[in-house]
């Protein structure tokens, strides 16, 4: 399964860096296959192991901000693994003409 996300702290003014940051701690530690952008996180793995992380991520933010916004979107595929690169693989060799 991937899934991308996002989790963004409420109530704490415009700068979320800092708080978006301890969120993505938690999924580099993690140990799972992920990559950040200026928009979400992605993360790939086994339910169990995604969904905890995710979970983790939003209660790392939580601990500093009086509310939490979390956008969640998945793509389950049960049996595949490497998603997160075959299918930027695919599409750059498309790109490619080939």
């Amino acid at each position: 399964m991937i899934v991308a996300f996002s989790v963004t702290p409420l109530g704490v003014g415009e700068e979320v860096g800092e708080y978006v940051a301890d969120a993505v701690r938690v999924v580099r530690e993690s140990g799972l296959p992920n990559r950040t952008d200026a928009m979400f996180t992605t993360v790939e793995g086994d339910w169990d192991a995604v969904m905890d992380v995710v979970k983790r991520a939003v209660a790392a933010v939580e601990e500093r901000a009086p509310r939490v916004s979390l956008v969640l979107q998945a793509d389950i595929r049960p049996g595949v693994s490497d998603g997160m690169t075959s299918k930027m693989e695919t599409v750059e060799r498309h790109l490619a003409g080939g």
